[in-house]
């Protein structure tokens, strides 16, 4: 009786393989099979891959050291000469995604009082930052952050720059 199992299973999967090759077979265009006539012709439909609608290609995936890359929201900003200029509460991109500029929360006590300036993004140094604790170096004086408009929501920005490093947005036609 166990013979004739075996022999039935074998039988089977001997038809299945006969079956599946025979197909392939007539999958296959008539032009794979003879000699190629044109080199610059385009490949059949059927050779295309078909992937499913649903099928997304896998992320690419990126290691950053803890040391090399550190956030910035939230992270206190002083001047050179060490006096507190606040902190950063925004980041400021253009429609391509580069970053222009930062929003600092400047000012006040405990929020009291303060406002919001505009920062060119070359304006602010982080060089010296290896944790939490460290503060990023803005290359303007407290007088000359004081003195600058407050920024407010879609209304237009005035960015204050370090000397001669501001590049002013083209203006959207």
């Amino acid at each position: 009786m166990r013979t004739a199992g075996w022999l039935v299973l074998s039988i089977a999967i001997v038809a299945g393989l006969t079956v599946a090759v025979s197909r392939a077979a007539e999958e296959l265009p008539a032009s794979a099979n003879a000699a190629p006539t044109e080199t610059n012709a385009p490949p059949p439909a059927s050779v295309v891959p078909v992937t499913p609608k649903d099928a997304v290609p896998p992320p690419s995936v990126t290691i950053i050291g803890a040391s090399d890359a550190h956030g910035v929201l939230g992270r206190d900003v002083r001047s050179a000469a060490d006096e507190d200029m606040g902190r950063i509460v925004d980041v400021i991109v253009d429609r391509e995604g580069h970053v222009r500029a930062a929003v600092i929360d400047f000012g006040g006590f405990l929020g009291v009082g303060s406002r919001k300036i505009v920062v060119d993004w070359n304006a602010l140094r982080f060089g010296k930052i290896a944790n939490k604790k460290d503060s990023i170096t803005l290359e303007l004086t407290k007088a000359q952050v004081a003195a600058a408009p407050e920024y407010k929501e879609d209304t237009p920005m005035v960015v204050l720059g370090a000397s001669g490093s501001l590049q002013p947005l083209q203006a959207i036609q």
